[in-house]
């Protein structure tokens, strides 16, 4: 059996843990791994007539040249948000011929299926978040046996309790934070932080919880901004160092307002994201009176190694695809679910949505995490 696959979408720690995982897993049964570079991007870009262009997408790999890619971050096979089932006509490859209007979008996915058959491929495992996946899902669709395996920073996968990178978001999100408070207290500021978050507000949630920060802003509840600076100027007084702090999700809106968007869409249908804590540091200056720094966290919570948590999901959920894979299971994705490792149809990642409890976790009132009951509730909030 030829096993391929690939990643997608934004980096996380631990893709690469999970990436030799199965490729030792799968050697360990006489079974090939090829490695799809660049994400779903190497099935737009191979012409099955021109074997340089296969050479140039993919990576044969073995437990010799993966055996220390799980010391670091990131992901080896590296990563695009290329979606074959909606390609801009400017980005098709030339070998399929250029449209002639190139903002109009091409669904390659029969082309995705040649190329597919043409390397050999018997099973293939995509790590990715929805995005990602939803393509997965077209392909089983199509026929192609697939196994999927979540991961995104914001965790907010349907069908599954926990993806790879949002342990890691959140560790490295905490440390950054209570870093941040010695410059903050030190200029008796308010500090905000803007975190992940493009729909669900789990890492602003989480993060702020467990940082103990003042206020924590999330994706799904819209934010009164003067009730806000009230409640932070408030906070910062009560503190006997003068300084307050607020995490918010990128997708956060303040009331009356809309997401803070730039850029063109990508192949998926989404802008760019990012600026809503830039405004709101500008209207909490502004009401309170109060110096503020303004902290983007961004791609530093993305950088470095998986911390523990990140590392063991990713490996076991690597080792549950593989046998998935081996045995001829299909159509499904790994998961954690009551804090037990199973599996799921693929199809779950487009029947419903994954956001914050707010009845349980949250106080829309004060702006912050607010634990009701733990008792029978996820290991995260959402």
């Amino acid at each position: 059996m030829r096993i391929g696959i690939l990643t997608g979408g934004g980096d996380v720690p631990g893709l690469n843990s999970c990436i030799k995982t199965v490729v030792n897993r799968a050697a360990a049964s006489g079974h090939e791994v090829l490695g799809l570079r660049r994400g779903w991007a190497a099935l737009v870009e191979t012409d099955p007539d021109d074997p340089a262009t296969a050479a140039a997408h993919t990576l044969p790999l073995n437990p010799g040249n993966v055996r220390t890619v799980d010391r670091t971050g990131g992901t080896f096979l590296h990563t695009s948000r290329s979606n074959p089932g909606r390609v801009k006509g400017s980005k098709v490859p030339a070998f399929l011929g250029r449209k002639d209007d190139p903002a109009a979008t091409v669904d390659l996915t029969p082309h995705a299926l040649r190329v597919l058959d043409h390397l050999g491929i018997d099973v293939l495992i995509p790590i990715g978040g929805d995005d990602t996946l939803s393509y997965g899902l077209r392909l089983h669709e199509e026929g192609v046996p697939v196994v999927a395996i979540p991961k995104t920073m914001d965790n907010d996968v349907h069908g599954t309790d926990y993806c790879i990178g949002f342990s890691t978001a959140v560790t490295r999100g905490i440390e950054f934070i209570h870093n941040l408070r010695t410059s903050t207290g030190s200029h008796e500021r308010i500090a905000v932080i803007e975190l992940f978050g493009r729909y669900s507000g789990e890492t602003s949630l989480v993060t702020g919880y467990l940082a103990g920060v003042d206020r924590a802003v999330i994706s799904e509840v819209p934010v009164d901004v003067e009730r806000l600076a009230d409640l932070l100027k408030g906070d910062r007084a009560a503190n006997p160092s003068h300084y307050a702090m607020v995490t918010i999700s990128e997708g956060a809106v303040l009331e009356g307002g809309g997401m803070h968007l730039s850029g063109e869409s990508d192949a998926y249908g989404h802008r760019k994201l990012g600026g809503v804590g830039a405004t709101l540091g500008a209207e909490l200056e502004r009401l309170t009176g109060t110096g503020i720094i303004l902290q983007v966290l961004a791609y530093l919570v993305r950088s470095g190694s998986p911390d523990s948590l990140d590392m063991m999901v990713a490996m076991n959920y690597a080792t549950m695809a593989t046998d998935l894979a081996i045995e001829g299971t299909k159509g499904r994705m790994v998961a954690l679910r009551g804090g037990t490792y199973t599996s799921v149809p693929i199809s779950v990642i487009r029947e419903g949505v994954k956001r914050v409890d707010i009845e349980e976790f949250y106080d829309t009132e004060q702006y912050r995490p607010r634990v009701r009951h733990v008792g029978g509730k996820p290991m995260f909030f959402y």
